[in-house]
């Protein structure tokens, strides 16, 4: 019997969502706080990890870092409001399995619960073979900007070039990488792809070059790096704006001299690998600014391709919907034959923040909650449904429309540092470091003040 650790803050749900699963033939145990589901999670082992994203103790990035320094293998799926979507799609390239949205449906939750499962079940191998397959099976956008990637992709592909893929997330940058792996030389040796910005400072370099034997306490066996585990192949690092710059240096050696070296060894071990780095900042800023090595990104920036957001593809959005629909009726064994009117215009209107990947969890939700031939308004979320204008214009609404006798000046301090926040979030496309240089502060403190102001990204 598969055994779940759920964490959630309301008792209540637990209850309801325990006794749900356990009439689906599951174990589950509960834990209210993140530090509770931590200790849970040494104390015993369990196939799947179901948690709310707001936690009285920690946010679901925060936690999702700590079980990944527990576990690598274990499916996380994350349960959020739609006003955490953003965020979301951010735990997605941490490595959450998936998310679900409150309030949860039974039936999707069911369903995302038994894809995890399966997927664990497969060997890592096989399951990373598959999923580079799965991910090739892609429609091709017919906008010039679509056009113009897919000519870069088979102009760049037969080459070693390395390549840096810029681009928000979710704009499918591995998509992209793994297309050019695809179409190369290599398409026959692995793929193995990596997100930096979950790599702490302590793990990345281990991750990456691998270690041996007694190099440091718990070190129990000699662990392949991955770029030994990508011989011959290609290794794409997502978010390489984020790897610490200790490992930056050992990353170049790698690429210039074709050789790492295990943590703890004496000896150099030569590697055959092609990189592909994707990232969602602006790293020639990074690079003025110290924050990442300007010889690093030259020897990365042998060719360089642009993703434009889903909001600036024109005539993209439709063709990537009813491609997303045809997956979506195949999974759920559903019939949905495609959108009516107004359904289209808010996919239209929309200006998807979470590009590709937000787009196809609201119609694998919506395919799920039809009830007719055709997805209607009625199935798509209320942010959609009812978009009007940026949050940023409504917030500058909102405070024109405070009250002029109010002299609390720390309110009214508070009041206009949150709409300067979001007002240069929304100027750099919620591209957060950026925000926080333009803004003359470091991260940690941006990260701060959105979550001091409530602020939803």
């Amino acid at each position: 019997m598969p055994k779940i650790l759920l964490i959630d803050d309301d008792p209540a749900f637990c209850l309801m969502l325990r006794g749900f699963l356990q009439r689906q033939q599951y174990e589950v145990e509960t834990a209210y706080t993140a530090n509770d589901g931590l200790r849970l999670l040494k104390a015993s082992s369990f196939d799947l990890i179901l948690t709310d994203f707001r936690l009285p103790d920690k946010d679901g990035l925060e936690l999702l870092t700590q079980i990944r320094v527990l576990t690598q293998e274990v499916p996380v799926i994350l349960m959020t409001t739609y006003a955490d979507i953003r965020t979301a799609v951010k735990a997605i390239k941490m490595g959450a399995f998936e998310y679900i949205t409150k309030p949860i449906n039974p039936d999707e939750t069911l369903l995302v619960i038994q894809n995890a499962l399966s997927k664990k079940a497969e060997p890592k191998r096989e399951a990373t073979a598959a999923s580079g397959a799965g991910s090739i099976q892609f429609v091709r956008g017919q906008s010039p900007q679509s056009e113009q990637i897919e000519e870069f992709i088979s102009l760049v592909a037969p080459t070693n070039l390395s390549v840096i893929i810029e681009g928000e997330s979710g704009t499918g940058k591995e998509y992209v990488a793994r297309m050019i792996h695809q179409q190369s030389k290599r398409h026959n040796k692995p793929f193995i792809a990596i997100d930096c910005g979950a790599l702490s400072k302590e793990l990345a370099g281990s991750e990456l070059f691998g270690y041996v034997k007694g190099a440091f306490t718990g070190a129990m066996k000699d662990k392949e790096g991955q770029f030994e585990a990508a011989e011959g192949g290609t290794l794409f690092l997502d978010e390489i704006g984020n790897l610490p710059y200790e490992v930056q240096v050992k990353l170049l050696r790698a690429l210039q001299e074709r050789k790492v070296r295990k943590l703890g060894s004496t000896s150099d071990q030569h590697v055959d690998v092609r990189v592909l780095a994707a990232t969602n900042e602006d790293l020639v800023q990074a690079v003025s600014n110290g924050q990442f090595r300007e010889d690093l990104y030259h020897r990365l920036n042998e060719f360089k391709i642009n993703i434009p957001a889903l909001r600036e593809r024109d005539g993209d959005v439709l063709l990537f919907a009813n491609h997303f629909l045809e997956q979506a009726n195949l999974e759920l064994e559903k019939q949905v034959k495609g959108f009516d009117a107004a359904a289209e215009e808010a996919l239209l209107k929309y200006t998807w923040p979470g590009n590709l990947r937000e787009l196809k969890n609201v119609v694998k939700r919506a395919v799920l909650l039809a009830k007719s031939e055709h997805v209607t308004l009625q199935e798509l979320p209320n942010e959609i449904v009812h978009y009007t204008s940026a949050p940023v214009q409504q917030a500058a609404v909102s405070y024109a429309g405070a009250n002029p006798m109010d002299t609390d000046l720390k309110s009214i301090n508070e009041r206009t540092e949150r709409e300067m926040i979001m007002t240069m979030l929304e100027r750099v496309k919620y591209n957060k470091s950026k925000a926080a240089r333009l803004l003359n502060i470091d991260r940690k403190t941006l990260y701060n003040k959105l979550k001091l102001y409530n602020i939803e990204i």
